[in-house]
């Protein structure tokens, strides 16, 4: 399934959102890897038709659910026990990451500090058939500036079909795929959502092309991240 987005204002989702394509990076920006894939352009509002394309229809399957929400966190508690009245017991805290100001992506290689780009997870390191079915990321913005989350409208299962059209069924959706997606000249349609300081989102980053980005911010962000099986609605929404 798509990018699909859970909310119940409209106004305030497209409040907070923003719309661009993706490209792929030229030879001369070496802070990334080679074929790594960036946003194209300016970002413009989000239109009627682009709210229509991410709303959720009846039967969205809660891991393939995006969620804009308010942690529930209070000051002095350990921060790795955020998720425990999440419901899932299993839930692993990942950790945290400090993002600089100005970044139109924020993920590095840690084997050579080089950016990947937008990516796909792979923590689960699902199947064709089951990657629809991994966790989903919790993430709470720890501040002191604003982030994004940026997500690509296009599924792995889908760019995994198009790309491996005769053998996909017995692959394994990986980030390489949605690099050749692009190169082969086929478009995807990005969206960024802006988190400040005590929001978060719950997300299927091992189903959707994604990154954080801290553009046009003048405070770095520090981040903590969780994977999980969390049904929707267990934080409260903030569209």
């Amino acid at each position: 399934m798509p990018l699909h987005i859970a909310y119940g204002d409209p106004s305030a989702l497209s409040g907070r959102c923003e719309v661009a394509a993706v490209r792929t990076t030229r030879p001369e920006e070496t802070a990334y890897e080679p074929g790594a894939l960036i946003p194209a352009g300016l970002w413009r509002p989000m239109t009627e038709p682009d709210i229509k394309a991410v709303t959720a229809p009846r039967g969205t399957i809660d891991s393939t659910l995006v969620e804009i929400v308010r942690p529930s966190y209070r000051q002095g508690l350990p921060l790795e026990d955020l998720p425990q009245p999440l419901g899932d017991p299993d839930a692993v805290h990942l950790g945290q990451a400090l993002a600089k100001p100005g970044m139109t992506t924020t993920t590095d290689n840690y084997e050579d500090g080089r950016l990947i780009g937008l990516h796909l997870d792979n923590w689960d390191k699902l199947r064709f058939a089951d990657k629809h079915t991994g966790r989903r990321r919790l993430c709470f913005n720890l501040g002191p500036g604003t982030r994004y989350i940026i997500l690509g409208g296009i599924d792995a299962q889908a760019v995994c079909r198009a790309v491996h059209p005769d053998d996909h069924v017995h692959r394994y959706p990986h980030t390489q795929d949605y690099r050749d997606y692009v190169a082969s000249g086929r478009p995807i349609r990005i969206i960024r959502i802006r988190l400040a300081p005590g929001e978060g989102y719950v997300a299927p980053t091992e189903y959707l092309l994604h990154d954080g980005s801290t553009e046009a911010q003048d405070q770095p962000s520090a981040a903590a991240f969780w994977l999980g099986h969390w049904p929707r609605g267990i934080l409260p929404s903030l569209i």
